[in-house]
């Protein structure tokens, strides 16, 4: 199933474009405005695509495009009343995949999902996002809100084994063991307290937070 973000605020197109095509294999999450839409992008929930409006009541859907392109992998389809070529080209130099001008098709629409999600899916990166915190391992690359945050080596392989184990209990041993794999470093006992640390700090977590420590037995990350 593809999680489909719809931020227009005319009602019944919104909900026509998922009464249309809910039955291909999509789900939806509708806003009427960039405020329920930041929400919903900071919720945790996966989204496989957004479909945009430019012109909503709080505000223009360029600053939207801007954001989830500063700091996310989510393919943009622009669907706007906006016939301007200049609107069209703003919005493709901003990072949207597609621009359609309304009023449009269905069939047309449906054709352009496609496309976008054909396209995109040929080299997806694999993205973790939990609250305003978003993870990409595979670039190496790691936001708070508009913040980028840099990590030693260490704290990258122990933050990557926390996220991809989340809700699992990691032992103390066993992060251990993992993370200083190939003898080149000497650890004592208290290097992974250390580590957990420092990682924290960067992350701006407490104990109260994702990363959680269980006294006895080791550390979990909380998604």
């Amino acid at each position: 199933m593809k999680h489909i973000l719809v931020v227009e605020d005319d009602k019944g197109l919104r909900e026509g474009i998922e009464l249309a095509l809910r039955r291909e294999n999509f789900v939806f999450t509708l806003c009427e405005n960039i405020g329920k839409a930041r929400e919903a992008l900071l919720s945790g929930m996966e989204f496989h695509l957004i479909l945009l409006d430019l012109n909503l009541p709080d505000g223009s859907g360029y600053e939207l495009l801007k954001e989830v392109k500063a700091g996310r992998d989510i393919p943009v389809i622009i669907l706007t009343a906006n016939d301007l070529e200049m609107d069209e080209v703003r919005g493709l130099e901003l990072g949207a995949e597609d621009y359609i001008t309304k009023p449009f098709s269905l069939m047309v629409l449906r054709a352009r999902i496609d496309k976008v999600l054909k396209n995109t899916g040929k080299d997806t990166l694999e993205i973790y996002r939990f609250g305003d915190l978003t993870f990409c391992f595979e670039k190496m690359q790691i936001r708070k809100g508009e913040e980028e945050i840099d990590l030693s080596k260490t704290e990258w392989k122990l933050l990557q084994l926390l996220v991809e184990n989340k809700n699992m209990i990691l032992t103390r041993e066993k992060l251990i063991d993992r993370i200083w794999t190939d003898g080149e470093e000497y650890v004592d006992e208290n290097a992974l307290s250390v580590a957990v640390g420092r990682l924290r700090r960067k992350l701006k977590e407490n104990g109260e937070g994702h990363l959680q420590t269980v006294y006895g037995k080791g550390y979990v990350w909380k998604g």
